[in-house]
């Protein structure tokens, strides 16, 4: 473990995230505390003011540390892992964290499908759907703005239901009989959108990872097709993967 900034083969720049990482990962340096100040590190490890400056901005990057305009540099919160092995939703994710997982409805509405969604839920364009936008919600903080598009004969009946306080799969599963089973999912990076930044509470253009949900239950029978954006200095994803043996 690197202790001081010394010349070698390793950059300095690199010498000094490890000593911050260890920092943290030590609970020296708690959540939500400065760090110290780029002046204060080049004095204490004898670097420059930009060797300091790039070791903070890929920290920063990384969602180890997060900047407040004209206050400083602080220790972040620690992305949380999502696994990209089973199908699961929303509320199991963060209950398997142990924190309190919330959703604030934005829309439910039975809408006509755009092409994109007819495409993935095999159904003709403008065929009514059952639409869901909601922010879904970490102990009441903002995590991830999710909208739904949901497609099986009698999903008009899901108006009824309060999705504030009750999750889609499980409803699926034990109110309509149509039990997600298998999904495709897709991802990317991306920049947030004024309207998402808005409701994600974080700066328009910050890093987001979006993604596309394909969910089928019986008979390979599409009945949803969602598209979610994750705050990308709260999220990381996860999966395993087994190199095929000659």
């Amino acid at each position: 473990m690197v202790e001081s900034v010394k010349s070698g083969p390793l950059p300095r720049y690199y010498q000094l995230k490890e000593i911050i990482r260890e920092r943290i990962r030590s609970g020296e340096w708690a959540t939500g505390s400065p760090i110290p100040s780029e002046r204060e590190l080049c004095a204490r490890y004898g670097i420059s003011r930009m060797t300091a400056r790039q070791s903070i901005t890929e920290l920063v990057n990384e969602g180890l540390l997060y900047r407040e305009q004209g206050k400083g540099t602080y220790v972040g919160r620690p992305k949380m892992p999502q696994q990209l092995l089973r199908l699961t939703g929303f509320t199991e994710d963060i209950q398997v964290r142990e924190q309190r997982p919330g959703a604030r409805v934005l829309t439910a509405e039975m809408w006509p499908a755009d092409a994109a969604s007819a495409e993935r839920l095999r159904i003709r364009e403008g065929q009514p759907v059952f639409r869901l936008r909601r922010l879904r919600l970490a102990d009441a903080e903002p995590l991830a703005l999710e909208t739904t598009s949901i497609s099986f004969i009698g999903c008009e009946r899901m108006l009824e239901d309060d999705f504030e306080r009750h999750s889609l799969y499980h409803l699926l599963e034990t109110k309509y009989d149509v039990p997600p089973l298998e999904a495709e999912q897709e991802m990317e990076a991306d920049l947030a959108l004024d309207d998402e930044a808005h409701h994600l509470e974080i700066a328009a253009g910050s890093p987001v990872l979006r993604t596309r949900r394909i969910t089928v239950s019986r008979k390979q029978l599409p009945i949803e097709y969602a598209t979610s954006v994750y705050r990308g200095d709260k999220y990381r994803f996860f999966t395993r993967m087994v190199r095929d043996r000659a």
